[in-house]
């Protein structure tokens, strides 16, 4: 019965659907473990990364690349009651992988573009780290007691990217969370593949590949802007445009860099100037632009 009502669709939409189904079982798996990791080790992670100021950069990007949905709202809200310094923090924004991690995993062809990924956004995350704490100094809080402070163990992240609250019920997260998620990034998924597939059957790969820029400095500008939207929908899209052929691996790698996941939106919606962080935006910018065109240079 579904074979037969899938036969009288357009191909660009059965294809939509196959490639959104196969994803399905492994990001649910995917999700279920990021989430035990989020209710479970999170916090605590946070504790270290604030505790350790010359570690700071590497803890944090360490951490980062780990996709969850809560630790760059966490350490963006450690930042602003500055317990931690824009190093650290900056570190943490490009190590963040957002939904790409999952989405790639669950194409198991994509397995050395991961290593890649990671490799090169962990190296770049703390290189620049500890060069923006060289040149911008943070006023931190001193915080001398051995044990883990109260004002660390009160910091929550107020909104996960499914507008869930790591206080409540862990168990109910754990199942039901995952589940959301997955529905979620499964549809996110269905609607690029959907727009590219169409794409692609109606004008073709090559015309395509001249419309999207590729190979040209100004793709990889485009999505380092692109990369600094605050959505799970945006890691998505760079992602699955890579799978689809539909962009370059460095325009991958620009978007993903200066993409943060929901931690400039905790940023920007506290009531501080626009201009005090702004130089969080262009230093993220710039490592998503220079590091784009290193890797159409070398790779």
């Amino acid at each position: 019965m579904i074979e037969s009502l899938l036969g009288n669709l357009p191909v660009f939409i059965t294809d939509a659907i196959s490639d959104t189904l196969k994803l399905v079982p492994s990001l649910l798996i995917i999700f279920i473990v990021i989430e035990i990791f989020e209710n479970y080790f999170a916090h605590k992670t946070a504790n270290i990364v604030s505790f350790s100021k010359k570690l700071g950069p590497v803890f944090g990007a360490l951490l980062a690349i780990i996709p969850q949905c809560g630790f760059s709202v966490i350490m963006t809200t450690l930042f602003i009651k500055r317990y931690i310094t824009v190093g650290t923090l900056i570190a943490v924004y490009i190590a963040t992988s957002d939904e790409a991690i999952p989405v790639l995993f669950a194409n198991p062809e994509q397995a050395g573009t991961i290593l890649k990924i990671i490799l090169i956004k962990l190296t770049l995350a703390i290189f620049v780290g500890y060069m923006t704490d060289l040149f911008i100094k943070s006023d931190l809080h001193e915080c001398r007691e051995k044990k883990p402070c109260s004002h660390i163990k009160s910091v929550q992240p107020e909104i996960g990217c499914c507008k869930h609250n790591l206080t409540e019920d862990k168990i109910k997260n754990i199942i039901i969370h995952p589940i959301k998620h997955t529905a979620i990034i499964s549809l996110f998924v269905f609607v690029v593949c959907l727009g590219l597939n169409y794409l692609f059957g109606c004008f073709g790969e090559k015309i395509i590949a001249n419309l999207s820029l590729k190979n040209s400095i100004l793709e990889i500008i485009l999505f380092a802007f692109f990369g600094l939207i605050p959505n799970c929908a945006v890691s998505v899209l760079i992602t699955m445009a890579y799978i689809k052929s539909f962009v370059t691996f460095a325009s991958v790698i620009s978007g993903l860099v200066t993409n943060a996941g929901l931690g400039l939106l905790i940023l920007f919606t506290r009531k501080r100037s626009l201009k005090k962080y702004s130089h969080i935006v262009g230093i993220l910018l710039l490592s998503g632009i220079v590091s784009g065109i290193l890797v159409q240079l070398f790779l």
